[in-house]
């Protein structure tokens, strides 16, 4: 394509402003998922620790017990509505199924 020195000028400024914006707009979204991803995590992380602590304290089927495990649910349920994923504290893992238990830490139960 032969094309005048000032239109090849202007193709050239053009396509480099494009990529300029394109890798701003790709490097500056991915540190809010990343925040994100983090506060779900930290928050299930949070609530999973707290149900262990009242199991061990209280019992599997105690009023804390079910209290932390209702928080527990809350928190993956809002991680889930938000990012459509949710964190596995025991697991160390993401899941992009709703596939978590509501009863959830039955391996606790004593007979």
């Amino acid at each position: 394509m032969n094309l005048p020195h000032r239109w090849s000028n202007y193709f050239g400024k053009a396509i480099l402003t494009a990529a300029a914006l394109t890798a701003l707009a790709t490097f500056s979204a991915a540190p809010t998922l990343r925040a994100n991803d983090m506060e779900c995590q930290k928050r299930i992380n949070d609530r999973d620790h707290k149900l262990h602590e009242a199991i061990e304290h209280h019992g599997y089927t105690s009023p804390q017990a079910e209290h932390a495990r209702r928080e527990l649910t809350d928190a993956r349920e809002h991680c889930w509505k938000e990012y459509h994923k949710w964190w596995d504290a025991d697991s160390q893992s993401w899941h992009t199924d709703r596939d978590w238990h509501d009863d959830d830490h039955e391996h606790y139960q004593h007979p």
